[in-house]
């Protein structure tokens, strides 16, 4: 299970090849389910069966990508809490954004397992000799010789034994399935295509901001949140070190340092970008815009610009993005 962590958070560094590995395993458990778990039972439970295996998968691949995303947490936390402020329009309109991009991210894996699985046939195969609609099953038993045996023996047919009707027949309507199933599988995999490539070109296109500066803040972007981690793990371990020692040496405690709840606050809602104030994370905008205590001055943003502001471009996506982390 660690291999794994290590693999998947390896991976995540990019936001592609975090896509690739995560279809990879769908593509992996899929073939073994199919190949191990998939029996079907050749009777009336044929097309309920089926489908269970065919989309059940894929809705729990679906909701495991809403609880692996940060980004989904960031969104709901303390939410309850300040129902007024969804009301505003604009608010309500960048949270449905928000909610858009955490479900393009976790639809990744779904829309892997059924794309494979319609290529691969199985589960169509059993599901469709299982339905009850009479004009589906003439369809499919076509003209022939057998139209009626075949008709009534139809939910037999993805097993080898069990039926009375000609072998021929029989794989004349086993293949008919095979070949709509990767019909459906290899449409499914065009259309996620199509959009993917529209979304992506129509967003660059309505970017405000250049490529390049666009790779650096997916740099930075990177880089803050590997070391957010590590920075937050040293100083939890110096204030549990300080608190473990005061207690059983019963000494005074050192003094250290730890944000206030505003502040934490402040760093952990969604980033909303402006090229007025073009800072690249919510953490960027609280250290150059934050008040110094001690001396009462006003910390100056170094990265200000005198261009017009332009919020939200959906090209960037990827800030806050919440990359899987296990």
């Amino acid at each position: 299970m660690d291999k794994f962590k290590t693999v998947v958070n390896i991976a995540n560094k990019q936001t592609n090849l975090g896509f690739g590995v995560v279809a990879l395993l769908t593509v992996g458990g899929e073939q073994i389910f199919s190949s191990v778990v998939f029996r079907c039972p050749c009777n009336e439970l044929n097309f309920l069966y089926g489908m269970v295996f065919l989309l059940v998968p894929a809705l729990a691949l679906l909701l495991l990508g809403y609880i692996l995303n940060k980004k989904t947490w960031k969104l709901s936390t303390g939410l309850c809490q300040h129902r007024a402020k969804l009301c505003h329009w604009r608010r309500l309109c960048a949270t449905g954004m928000v909610f858009a991009q955490i479900s393009t991210t976790a639809l990744v894996a779904p829309t892997s397992w059924i794309a494979v699985a319609l290529l691969n046939g199985n589960y169509y195969e059993c599901a469709m000799t299982g339905t009850n609609v009479s004009a589906y099953s003439r369809h499919l038993c076509g003209d022939k010789s057998s139209l009626v045996q075949c008709q009534r023996e139809l939910h037999s047919f993805p097993c080898t034994s069990g039926t009375s009707v000609l072998q021929a027949d029989r794989e004349s309507v086993l293949l008919t399935l095979r070949a709509q199933s990767q019909i459906l599988g290899w449409l499914l995999i065009a259309s996620i295509m199509l959009s993917n490539l529209l979304l992506t070109c129509a967003a660059r296109c309505t970017s405000p901001i250049s490529y390049l500066q666009l790779k650096f803040w997916r740099v930075y972007t990177h880089e803050e949140s590997s070391m957010i981690d590590s920075y937050t793990t040293k100083h939890a371990k110096e204030l549990a070190e300080r608190n473990l020692k005061c207690f059983f040496n019963q000494t005074p405690p050192e003094k250290i340092i730890t944000p206030p709840n505003k502040d934490w606050e402040k760093i952990s809602s969604l980033y909303k970008f402006n090229t007025k104030e073009q800072y690249y994370s919510t953490i960027h905008r609280y250290v150059e815009t934050c008040q110094e205590t001690d001396n009462g001055m006003m910390r100056m943003a170094s990265v200000k610009s005198s261009e017009p502001a332009d919020d939200n471009p959906a090209v960037l996506s990827f800030v806050d993005d919440g990359r899987v982390a296990l």
